[in-house]
């Protein structure tokens, strides 16, 4: 079965930093290409941040500067280190697994950017 699990979202001030992590089981996770999507409100889901199974990475325009995503292949992990982090940052963060026709989701992970 498998299973992407997020971790780290939460409450943070304007400016301040958060760590998300997914854990994946039951894939070959060095395998897959992993993404961080975001949901806000009211809003259409859109992609945050991609890193491929070789380790290249991108990021919307809008994050640019800003997160940082990575993944530990030996911990089945996958990372998004959010910076600088802005009201508008404030969504559902999901992870995302994708190799050719397979994919996957996790459940989600609140992060709200609020003083």
């Amino acid at each position: 079965q498998v299973q992407l699990v997020e971790s780290g979202g939460g409450l943070v001030q304007p400016g301040g930093s958060l760590r998300l992590s997914c854990a994946a089981s039951g894939i070959i996770f060095s395998a897959y290409n992993m993404r961080w999507y975001r949901q806000a409100p009211g809003k259409q889901r859109e992609l945050v941040a991609s890193i491929t199974s070789g380790g290249n990475t991108n990021y919307a325009d809008s994050v640019k500067g800003r997160f940082t995503i990575s993944r530990d292949n030996a911990k089945n992990t996958v990372y998004l280190q959010m910076n600088s982090l802005k009201p508008e940052d404030t969504a559902v963060y999901y992870c995302h697994a994708i190799l050719a026709s397979w994919d996957y989701w996790g459940q989600g992970t609140q992060v709200t950017v609020s003083s």
